[in-house]
């Protein structure tokens, strides 16, 4: 684990600046005092064009604009919340050395190779370009981990699914098993079940469309590493981003941090 970290925080010297993007929830979400520590980890997420089915979509991307590389687009669901919340956990949970802050990624750019972890939230309304899909395949190969997070349903799964399969037109999704590494390093989690958004909690259907059975997914390398990992029909986001809120059980916060953890432990050990 230590020769791990210690190669990906040689690389990420050279990373670019944190930036905040304006969200689709949250404009005016406090800086931690310490957001401009120089740290060996930092919580990326993926920017991403928005498919044309997107529900959130306040930048004009669909109109045929570049919008979203600005933000107010599906990509900023939860954000920066959420990922705030989840990386003073990892802080309290793990011994990384993680910075207080997230950072956006585009691929466009080419800074993915920067971080060792990309997550995405609503998967299920992103539409990757051929370059973005080459530019994930490249850096998933290289060694990099992503966890797409927080879609529902068989129509999102449909559109996740299209530009999924350009990453990868030649692996297969599966089901993760139980016995695997990843929901073992740190907590034991064969106890997984849903984790419904905010919406849903006290709602007779704590689910969206036809998405009732959270899916736990992945696809491997050829030597047998989880590089993608699925989080379908469950929306730790919410987990995260609701974990300080007394409305919100905490069972369901527990859960989504522990995944959470383990998924970060697993990329950066693996």
């Amino acid at each position: 684990m230590a020769g791990a970290l210690t190669a990906w925080a040689a690389v990420t010297e050279v990373h670019l600046p944190f930036r905040e993007y304006p969200g689709i929830e949250y404009n005016d979400f406090p800086l931690p005092p310490d957001y401009r520590e120089q740290t060996e980890f930092a919580f990326a997420r993926l920017m991403y064009p928005p498919a044309p089915t997107a529900r959130f979509d306040r930048s004009g991307s669909r109109n045929g604009g570049s919008g979203w590389t600005q933000g107010y687009s599906s990509w900023t669901q939860d954000y920066p919340r959420a990922d705030r919340h989840f990386v003073a956990a990892l802080r309290r949970l793990t011994r990384l050395h993680v910075r207080s802050v997230e950072q956006s990624v585009n691929l466009d750019n080419g800074d993915q190779y920067d971080w060792p972890w990309l997550y995405a939230v609503r998967p299920g309304e992103w539409k990757l370009s051929d370059a973005e899909a080459r530019a994930m395949r490249e850096y998933l190969l290289r060694g990099g981990f992503f966890m797409a997070d927080d879609f529902w349903g068989s129509a999102e799964w449909a559109v996740f699914m299209e530009s999924l399969r350009k990453v990868f037109p030649d692996r297969q999704v599966v089901d993760i098993p139980n016995p695997d590494a990843i929901f073992h390093l740190v907590f034991d989690l064969d106890d997984r079940y849903r984790v419904p958004g905010a919406w849903g909690v006290y709602s007779s259907q704590p689910y969206q469309y036809d998405g009732s059975v959270p899916y736990w997914r992945g696809i491997y390398d050829d030597k047998g590493r989880v590089m993608v990992v699925i989080v379908a029909n469950s929306d730790l986001g919410d987990s995260w981003e609701f974990a300080d809120d007394p409305g919100y059980p905490e069972k369901y916060s527990a859960l989504g941090i522990r995944i959470g953890v383990n998924y970060i432990v697993y990329a950066m050990t693996h």
